[in-house]
C-alpha cells in the first residue's frame, strides 16, 4: 500500500490520503535542503526576519491551523489554539535571543587569543509525533533554524497535514526553497530520512521507537537527540495546599486527553492528606466535559487513534481485574470515536499494567505512602526520568527532594510545562539531549575551539 489515510478520531471518518515517499524521493528532498544550506547559514539578520514573519503568520492563522490539528488527532480547539500561540511566542524568543546564544565565547587560556564559535551542522532530520504536532516540531525548529541549520521533517502519519501546514507557513513567509521541508509517509520514510545525507537527527516519540532511531543514527555516526516517554510522578506531601494540588492534578493529568510525555502519570500522596486530596481530585475531574473537540466548551476530546483507546481500555480492565478501585470513569464514552472517561484509580499493585507501563491517556493511578522518603522511592522506581512535580508549603524541603528525584525536570507547586527559557529533556529511558533554551540550540551546532599562538609549544607530550 503506497498511501497513508488519516482518520478523525472524534468521528471515525477518513480525512485524507497521502503518498508514502520512498528512498529516492526522500533523498531528493534532502539534497534540496543541502543546496539551500550554504545561503541560509550566511546571514543571521535574514534568518531573524523570516522567523519573526513566521511568528506573525502563526498568530494570524492560529484558528485555521488549530482546526487541522483538532481534526487529525482530537485535542480540543482551545488546546490547539494555545499550542499555536506558544509556537509563535517561541519563534519570537529565539529571534530575539539567538544572536546572544550564538555569539563567540572568549576564553582565557595559554594562547594569545582563544574563543569558541558556534556553527550550524547542515541538514537536520526531524521525526516528530502526533500529540503536539505544531509545538514539538517548532520548539525544535526555532533554535535549529536560527542557528543556521535547515530541516527535513517527517511528521507522524496521524498528523501529516499539520506537518505540511508548517512547511506551507515557511513558504508563505518567503523562506528560501529547501530550508524547511516535510515528508509524507510512515516508518520506512523515517528510516530513509535517517539514512540520507543529513548531518543529525532529532526524534520525539516512544522509548521503543526512539531506541531504534538512536541505533540507526549513531550507527552512521550522526548526532541525535531523543525526547522519549515519561511516567512523571506528582508528589503531594502532607503539608501541601490541597486545593491547589487537586486543581493542578486535573491540569497535569488530563491535558491533551492525557497524551503528553510530561503529563502527570503517577500520583503519590502522603497518607495524612490522601483522603482530602482524593475527594477534591475526584470532584474536579467529574466536572470535566468530554465530547466534540471542535467546541470551545469541551475539556477533553478523544484519544488520537483506536489503538490508543484499546491500550487504555486494556490497562483499566487489567487493573480492575486485579483489585484496583475505580473512583470515577473507567469506560469508553459512546460507540463512535475514541472517547474515554477521565479515570481515577486507587489500590494499585506492582503487577498491574498501570504500574509498569506509560499511561498515555486519561488515567490517574494513585499510590499512598507513609512519608517523603517513601515518596521519593516510589517516584524513582521507574525506567523513565523526564519530569516530576512536588507539592508542599516547605520550599526548603522541596529543593532538597528535587535534588533526589531522578528526572530532567522538576516543578514545585505547579505542573510540568515546557518553556523556551528552560532546557527540556530527560534521563534514563526518557532519552538524552535537550530541547529549548540556549542548551537546545547548542545540540545542533559545531562548538569549534579556536586558539592563536605566538610560538610553538615545545613541551607537549599528551594530546
Amino acid at each position: 500500500m503506497n498511501q497513508v489515510i488519516t482518520v478523525n478520531p472524534a468521528t471515525d471518518e477518513p480525512i485524507a490520503e497521502y503518498h508514502i515517499m520512498d528512498k529516492e524521493q526522500t533523498n531528493e528532498i534532502v539534497n534540496r535542503a543541502n543546496r539551500a544550506f550554504p545561503e541560509w547559514k550566511r546571514s543571521y539578520a535574514s534568518r531573524q526576519g523570516y522567523i519573526y514573519n513566521l511568528a506573525e503568520y502563526l498568530t494570524r492563522n492560529k484558528y485555521d491551523l488549530a482546526k487541522v490539528a483538532t481534526t487529525e488527532m482530537g485535542k480540543t480547539m482551545k488546546e490547539s489554539v494555545g499550542e499555536i500561540e506558544k509556537c509563535a511566542k517561541t519563534m519570537i524568543y529565539y529571534a530575539d535571543h539567538g544572536d546572544s546564544f550564538l555569539a563567540d565565547e572568549v576564553l582565557n587560556t595559554d594562547a594569545r587569543k582563544s574563543f569558541l564559535a558556534f556553527e550550524p551542522l547542515g541538514v537536520v532530520g526531524s521525526i516528530m509525533p502526533w500529540n503536539f504536532p505544531y509545538w514539538q516540531a517548532l520548539r525544535f525548529a526555532a533554535p535549529c533554524l536560527m542557528a543556521g541549520n535547515v530541516i527535513v521533517m517527517k511528521p507522524s502519519r496521524v498528523t501529516l497535514q499539520s506537518g505540511l501546514e508548517i512547511m506551507k507557513a515557511c513558504a508563505e513567509v518567503g523562506m528560501p526553497d529547501g530550508v524547511f521541508q516535510a515528508l509524507t509517509g510512515s516508518v520506512d520514510t523515517a528510516a530513509h530520512l535517517i539514512d540520507s545525507d543529513v548531518a543529525a537527527i532529532t526524534f520525539t516519540g516512544s522509548t521503543q521507537a526512539g531506541a531504534k532511531v538512536g541505533k540507526r543514527a549513531t550507527g552512521q555516526l550522526k548526532k541525535c537527540v531523543l525526547e522519549l516517554g515519561g511516567s512523571d510522578p506528582f508528589i503531594i506531601l502532607d503539608d501541601a495546599i490541597i486545593e491547589d494540588a487537586a486543581e493542578g492534578a486535573v491540569k497535569g493529568r488530563f491535558i491533551n486527553c492525557g497524551q503528553s510525555c510530561v503529563a502527570s502519570k503517577r500520583f503519590i500522596l502522603g497518607k495524612n492528606i490522601a483522603d482530602d486530596f482524593i475527594e477534591q481530585f475526584v470532584k474536579n475531574t467529574t466536572r470535566l466535559t468530554v465530547g466534540d473537540p471542535t467546541s470551545m466548551d469541551t475539556d477533553i476530546g478523544p484519544l488520537s487513534t483506536k489503538g490508543g483507546l484499546q491500550t487504555i481500555s486494556e490497562m483499566v480492565d487489567d487493573a480492575r481485574a486485579k483489585g484496583a478501585n475505580i473512583l470515577t470513569g473507567g469506560k469508553q464514552v459512546g460507540e463512535r470515536g475514541c472517547f474515554y472517561e477521565p479515570t481515577i484509580i486507587t489500590d494499585i499493585t506492582s503487577d498491574m499494567l498501570l504500574a509498569t507501563e506509560e499511561t498515555f491517556g486519561p488515567i490517574a493511578p494513585i499510590t499512598i505512602v507513609d512519608d517523603e522518603r517513601d515518596a521519593v522511592k516510589v517516584a524513582n522506581a521507574t525506567e523513565f526520568g523526564l519530569g516530576a512535580s512536588i507539592w508542599t508549603r516547605d520550599l526548603a524541603k522541596a529543593e532538597r527532594l528535587s535534588r533526589r528525584i531522578e528526572s530532567g525536570i522538576v516543578s514545585v507547586n505547579n505542573v510540568v510545562v515546557s518553556d523556551p527559557r528552560i532546557p527540556f529533556g530527560g534521563i534514563k529511558s526518557s532519552g538524552f539531549g535537550r530541547e529549548l533554551s540556549k542548551h537546545g540550540m547548542m545540540e545542533f551546532v559545531n562548538i569549534k575551539s579556536v586558539r592563536f599562538y605566538d610560538n610553538l609549544t615545545h613541551h607537549h607530550y599528551v594530546e
